[in-house]
């Protein structure tokens, strides 16, 4: 876990302590999203380099620490296992390489690293074998997404990044995953975790579906159009709650109470009323705040300093709130392994570059 002061100095990827400059703000948070542009081969696009040509280098294998379960989690690979920690994110072409830095930061920040048992939820078939051969030990499972499920109830949004259907895999994790299956943290694929996940995993939703990190201090009626405001029927969703903004990248779920409640069809219901009401700009995170603001069990903000991708129109450098930091974000457009390799990073970008795995196979 890092801690963030203030003081002069240099950034490094190594550093412990994390640098600040005196000009640190607080901001709405930004929505992570994923960029629809593939025009750049920084960002994965498989046109550009045969599949047999791109690989990640293969990733150090990490053991469980003595004091770990010591049920049959050394013996099998069974997801119903009760001592398993559940992880889940989504994995597509264009995201990967985020995503397998994700996994590699979870791992060796774990003190049971063979405890935790990814869940990838993917719309494309051939990615099963790549994360095999990046993880040879892991605990995993892939989840395909339909992206038909829901293609007809997006809609537009401000970008078109936020229309992916992928972007929605999160509203179904009660169903893809097995019933058995009773919590999981959901992470986005522009991160990295700095502390031992187990931490995340053990926080205490109560009688709430799901935990997150909140900020109240954003500007929440902004994530709604004005003929939302003004239409009793929609704003009155809101009449004795006291919704907060919170990122839908970092959650963990009930997945037990969601099933039990249904929040599925909640959500979908909210999205067919958007198809003709407009009453939204932003993708897949406004369905979320319309069922959950205000009763989202909250989770200390160490475990998502987002935004560090910037807004999501520029991508331009942020810095981080003062505290600890278990959990480092690139919400925004920016991407640190855009702008590591296009030799424009931001400072905090260095912090990404460790859990980089990216390679090219000879």
């Amino acid at each position: 876990m890092f801690w963030v002061t203030k003081f002069s100095g240099f950034i490094a990827a190594a550093m412990v302590m994390i640098v600040l400059s005196p000009s640190l703000q607080s901001f709405p948070p930004a929505e992570a999203i994923r960029s629809s542009h593939l025009e750049s081969y920084l960002r994965f696009p498989s046109q550009n380099f045969p599949p047999n040509r791109f690989s990640f280098r293969k990733s150090p294998i990490f053991r469980n620490a003595a004091e770990c379960s010591t049920s049959n989690i050394l013996e099998t690979n069974e997801v119903c296992d009760p001592s398993l920690v559940h992880v889940a994110i989504t994995l597509d072409i264009e995201y990967l390489r985020g995503s397998i830095a994700a996994v590699h930061s979870i791992l060796q920040h774990s003190s049971c690293p063979e405890s935790v048992f990814f869940h990838f939820l993917v719309s494309e078939t051939n990615l099963e074998t790549l994360v095999r051969s990046t993880f040879p030990k892991l605990k995993f499972k892939v989840y395909y997404f339909d992206p038909d499920r829901v293609r007809n109830i997006i809609s537009t949004s401000v970008r078109q990044a936020l229309e992916q259907p992928l972007n929605y895999a999160r509203n179904y994790l009660a169903d893809l995953l097995e019933p058995c299956v009773n919590r999981v943290i959901y992470l986005d694929s522009d991160l990295v975790v700095v502390d031992d996940i187990s931490k995340l995993w053990s926080t205490s939703l109560g009688e709430k579906t799901i935990g997150a990190p909140e900020y109240c201090h954003a500007n929440f009626t902004k994530y709604f159009t004005a003929s939302f405001w003004s239409e009793p029927r929609f704003s009155g969703t809101f009449n004795g709650r006291r919704p907060c903004y919170f990122n839908t990248g970092v959650m963990v779920i009930d997945l037990k109470k969601w099933r039990r409640v249904g929040y599925t069809k909640r959500i979908e219901k909210w999205m067919d009323i958007q198809k003709t009401n407009r009453i939204y700009e932003l993708g897949s995170l406004p369905p979320l705040m319309l069922v959950f603001a205000g009763h989202v069990a909250p989770i200390e903000h160490r475990w998502n300093q987002h935004g560090l991708g910037g807004d999501n129109v520029k991508g331009s450098c942020r810095d981080l709130h003062p505290g600890p930091v278990s959990l480092l974000h690139w919400s925004g457009s920016g991407k640190p392994w855009l702008r590591l390799d296009s030799k424009k990073p931001c400072p905090l970008d260095s912090l990404w570059a460790p859990y980089d795995l990216y390679g090219f196979s000879t």
